[in-house]
């Protein structure tokens, strides 16, 4: 992508969920070409009456109902923000080929470590940039997104450096009132949220608790500490740029996220919706195996979670 920050942008969103929905709809309402990816009842609440985006830091506003669960007519695009839930990745990741061009950047706003290497086996690695979002969305209702916390987002390059598509992009996002940050080093910012929200999320998922619970209770603090750790030693076993604060950034995270809040994956668990275990403590385990670090809080938390994450699995492919 060689357009400067004064051009629209062509941008596709899979997966008009709250980070997609927030963040695509923001580039929408600054004046770029945005289609949104969705399906049943919220894309046809879209088509009718536009995205409506209800955020605590941006107001609500709604954006045209530019939106479509076929990409086949939409030709090249500038920008696709990848942003399904990592369960989806493998259906989502059909829609990518149709809006290829030469200079497309896909652009991955998701949890998980190991979504720009799933999207480099469908299209061309040269495409992808990877990034993550920090903040706390969803469809409220079908045409409905709403956005809560930092509503921030990191992005660059899958490999330790700057680009200059990199750079235009970050003031397109700038203009369009994005709360963006572009590392020299994302791979390393990846695996530091990576580390955190594994820890994190498992154990709130397994325990059933708020944040304020497990991070005041001894014994818990350190199962967390335990398990990010365990997550960062499989980071440097495959040779990631880990960062030297990454395990004290993952607890000051822990501390300043709300209290009575709980992790999207121990909502998920509770709600019956479609987990991103496997995405998350399924993939630290997956790795370790393969490089044989030993992972003991990760391969428990794990354990205790997959009975209900397949009862879930099996609840939703028959609805």
């Amino acid at each position: 992508m060689d357009s400067n920050a004064n051009e629209n942008v062509k941008v596709a969103v899979i997966g008009t969920g709250g980070v997609g929905g927030y963040f695509g709809g923001l580039l929408a309402q600054a004046g770029h070409d945005v289609t949104f990816i969705a399906r049943g009842a919220h894309l046809q609440a879209i088509k009718a009456n536009g995205l409506k985006i209800e955020s605590q830091l941006d107001g609500t506003f709604t954006v045209p109902g530019n939106a479509t669960d076929n990409t086949t007519a939409l030709g090249p695009q500038d920008l696709v923000l990848f942003t399904v839930k990592m369960c989806h990745n493998s259906d989502a990741v059909g829609h990518l080929p149709p809006l290829i061009g030469p200079e497309t950047v896909v652009l991955t706003l998701q949890n998980g470590i190991d979504n720009g290497e799933i999207l480099a086996e469908t299209i061309d690695e040269a495409h992808v940039m990877i990034g993550s979002a920090y903040m706390e969305g969803r469809i409220s209702e079908p045409g409905v997104v709403t956005q809560g916390g930092p509503g921030i987002a990191a992005f660059g390059e899958m490999k330790v450096g700057i680009s200059r598509r990199g750079e235009n992009l970050l003031q397109s996002f700038q203009k369009a009132g994005w709360r963006v940050n572009l590392h020299e080093n994302m791979p390393g910012m990846l695996w530091k949220k990576f580390a955190y929200i594994a820890g994190s999320a498992a154990v709130c998922a397994a325990a059933n608790c708020v944040y304020e619970e497990m991070r005041t209770k001894p014994e818990t603090r350190a199962l967390i500490r335990d398990a990010v750790q365990e997550v960062l030693a499989v980071g440097r076993a495959r040779g990631a740029p880990i960062m030297p604060d990454s395990l004290a950034w993952a607890m000051d995270s822990l501390d300043r996220f709300p209290g009575q809040g709980r992790a999207s994956l121990a909502k998920d668990f509770t709600d019956q919706r479609p987990v991103e275990l496997e995405g998350l403590t399924g993939t630290v385990v997956r790795m370790a195996r393969e490089l044989e670090v030993p992972t003991p809080t990760n391969d428990f938390l794990y354990a205790i979670l997959k009975p209900a994450a397949v009862r879930i699995e099996a609840l939703n492919s028959r609805s």
